[in-house]
């Protein structure tokens, strides 16, 4: 008799973290889903200490698959899992995430039945005392208030906690790698699949803890990086013909009294403060980024390759947002 097919495929990308990777690992294994139904592939993106020595503790409570590929950044390792999986859906988490015992039970709730549905789940800061991760998680958490309302018809989710069926996901030939690294190409990705004519819902029930330990300068390049991903992302939507964005004045009035509506105020105003810096490393990111390809000659095309920039390596993984 054959077993039946995975109904999940678990895909994480990993870059030289084995300490989050472990607990992410140890977070699925305690999940409470049959063990049967679901697999994890675990893709390296190039890592120079591999993380087989992490994968190799899990591999008897797990359906384990470890990959392997040059740097190339998250959406590049996110299809390498894609086109290698064998599950009907394919569930994406980010290796310092750490999945509550009940989310692919939520998320296959909201699966069953439905055909070409994206299914995105909340994720929680898992690092409350840490300021700058706790505002990061917040803007998101803002993001989602405002354009995932209707629960039936959301427009964005990131990558850390979603999940979408295998054969639609290679259909529109997965993530677009052209974005050289973890910024907006989920944006683009949630979009384009709007533009298909599939469907959207939002689980708050499907939980995912975060575990993004930022410092000041990490949180500034995390949003230098959002406003360089943000750049390729209006090149990306130019050259496909798609309509221009216009900046949503109700979105950043929403944006910014959100803090007001989730803390007391004296917290309140300290977030506030850590937006506007966040903005303001976004908005150098998205010039930065501009100034870049027109010196490199190419003010309309694709990104290429890895790039730095005044706030260091963009290899560190990051999540994007809606805005400009």
């Amino acid at each position: 008799m054959q077993p039946e097919p995975y109904f999940f495929s678990v895909i994480i990308p990993t870059y030289a973290r084995p300490k989050q990777l472990a607990v992410c690992l140890e977070a699925l294994a305690r999940l409470n889903y049959p063990r049967d139904r679901f697999e994890v592939i675990v893709v390296d993106d190039g890592s120079e200490a591999p993380p087989e020595p992490v994968v190799k503790l899990f591999r008897e409570r797990l359906s384990l698959t470890l990959l392997a590929q040059p740097n190339s950044g998250p959406a590049c390792a996110r299809n390498t899992g894609a086109w290698q999986a064998k599950g009907e859906f394919l569930a994406f988490i980010d290796d310092d995430c750490a999945p509550a015992a009940g989310w692919l039970e939520s998320l296959a709730a909201r699966l069953t039945g439905t055909r070409n549905t994206i299914v995105g789940g909340r994720t929680i800061n898992a690092l409350p005392h840490n300021l700058f991760a706790a505002t990061s998680q917040l803007m998101t958490d803002a993001v989602y208030a405002y354009y995932n309302n209707d629960v039936g018809r959301a427009n964005f989710f990131t990558t850390n906690n979603m999940a979408v069926p295998a054969a639609a996901f290679r259909t529109l030939s997965g993530f677009d790698t052209s974005f050289p690294f973890a910024a907006s190409e989920d944006r683009e990705f949630c979009e384009r699949w709007l533009r298909q004519g599939y469907h959207t819902a939002y689980a708050p029930e499907a939980i995912v803890n975060h575990a993004h330990d930022l410092t000041f300068l990490g949180f500034c390049r995390q949003h230098f990086i959002y406003g360089r991903g943000a750049l390729h992302f209006h090149k990306v939507r130019a050259g496909r013909g798609w309509e221009p964005i216009n900046p949503d004045s109700n979105f950043y009035f929403h944006l910014f009294s959100y803090p007001f509506a989730r803390s007391n105020r004296r917290r309140a105003l300290l977030l506030e403060v850590l937006f506007a810096l966040s903005y303001a490393a976004y908005t150098a990111g998205f010039l930065w980024e501009k100034i870049q390809r027109t010196v490199r000659g190419q003010p309309g095309g694709q990104a290429k390759g890895k790039q730095g920039g005044p706030l260091g390596s963009t290899r560190q993984t990051t999540k994007s947002r809606p805005s400009t």
